[in-house]
């Protein structure tokens, strides 16, 4: 017997009253600290060299990540992901700290709870923690040799323990959801799903699932070639409480499959798009308060629920996102769809 969340019901009754706005990077608010091996490494002991774990720093520098936290919430943010992208074995193995997965992803989710439950009782406002998992640099769907395109370094009872073990340490540490983001394999998600339910089961209540997928080319499909509509069909049954676009590109080349995916998705949609496209230098220039007038017409014309932004995005922008889109009207999550729908890489509608 799975008990109901009251988390996801929660959810639901605030984004029913008003659009909820989610936060942005972590990435380059770490690295404009300008921080040390030395911050990094801490007193760990780690044989490899851990600049640029960022993941790691829950551990060594908690008062960077919690002040990264406190900025998107003083921002505005009414949902709050934990810095923990990259928090499993698989990625943790790069710099030889496999051993603390768990120990980062707890760690993480309580300075999230902590400053989510501190906002919430100096206004009454409902804060939402989003326990973030990454695609890690493996993919089930394709092969890395083009020598041999049947051979998978790992496989999806693999990927499946690896977010598992993730994914608990997570809502040990107080997430409410669990956020499988910057899908580019939908097989990849489908393990994450699986690790999820498998944790349900274990724990006896429900564990309300995130899902964002980002595109890859701007005809809207992933890595794995699946468009926008058929991921949906694939992923629909774990029955999510949010789904959505992440990263790919900036807010105007995901307009039309963030218009598209709100016509057909029964569930909230949250999007949350880097800071336009980024410059010779691999760097984001877009303006909060452009960002903000591209997310602000989604909500103006009732296609999202939730809003945030990806790689480049800072506070500031949060704080211009927050601003566009108060008072717009959230969008209505339509009536669930009994059509029997299956996904390839494109979506197929069984006739009645």
């Amino acid at each position: 017997m799975i008990s109901p969340s009251t988390a996801r019901e929660r959810l639901y009754a605030e984004a029913a009253k008003r659009v909820l706005v989610s936060d942005g990077a972590f990435g380059t608010q770490i690295q404009n600290r300008k921080l040390s091996e030395e911050d990094y490494a801490g007193d760990l002991g780690l044989k490899a060299d851990q600049k640029g774990n960022n993941d790691i720093l829950a551990l060594t520098r908690p008062d960077v990540i919690e002040d990264i936290t406190r900025a998107y919430l003083d921002a505005g943010s009414d949902v709050i992901a934990t810095n923990t992208f990259s928090a499993n074995v698989i990625s943790q193995a790069d710099y030889a700290a496999e051993a603390l997965v768990r120990e980062i992803n707890v760690e993480s989710g309580k300075i999230a709870r902590k400053l989510a439950d501190e906002f919430e009782e100096m206004d009454g406002r409902p804060r939402f923690v989003a326990g973030a998992i990454g695609p890690t640099n493996k993919t089930l769907s394709l092969s890395p040799d083009v020598e041999d395109p049947g051979f998978r370094e790992i496989d999806f009872d693999y990927l499946t323990q690896v977010y598992h073990e993730q994914a608990a340490a997570l809502v040990e540490g107080g997430c409410d959801f669990i956020l499988i983001e910057t899908i580019f394999d939908t097989l990849n998600a489908k393990a994450g799903v699986m690790a999820v339910k498998q944790l349900e089961r274990e724990l006896g209540r429900d564990v309300p699932i995130m899902l964002s997928m980002t595109l890859t080319d701007l005809s809207g499909r992933n890595l794995s070639g699946h468009t926008v509509e058929a991921f949906w069909y694939a992923v629909r049954h774990a029955n999510p409480v949010t789904v959505g676009l992440n990263c790919s590109f900036g807010a105007e080349q995901l307009r039309p499959h963030v218009q598209m995916l709100g016509k057909i998705a029964d569930c909230l949609l949250m999007a949350y798009p880097n800071a336009g496209l980024p410059n010779e230098l691999g760097e984001y220039d877009e303006l909060p308060a452009t960002t903000a007038s591209l997310v602000g017409e989604w909500a103006d014309n009732g296609h999202v629920n939730i809003l945030g932004g990806c790689c480049g995005s800072s506070p500031d922008h949060i704080a211009a996102i927050a601003k566009a889109v108060s008072g717009a009207s959230p969008r209505r999550v339509p009536a669930r769809d009994v059509q029997m729908r299956l996904a390839g890489l494109e979506p197929f509608t069984v006739a009645a």
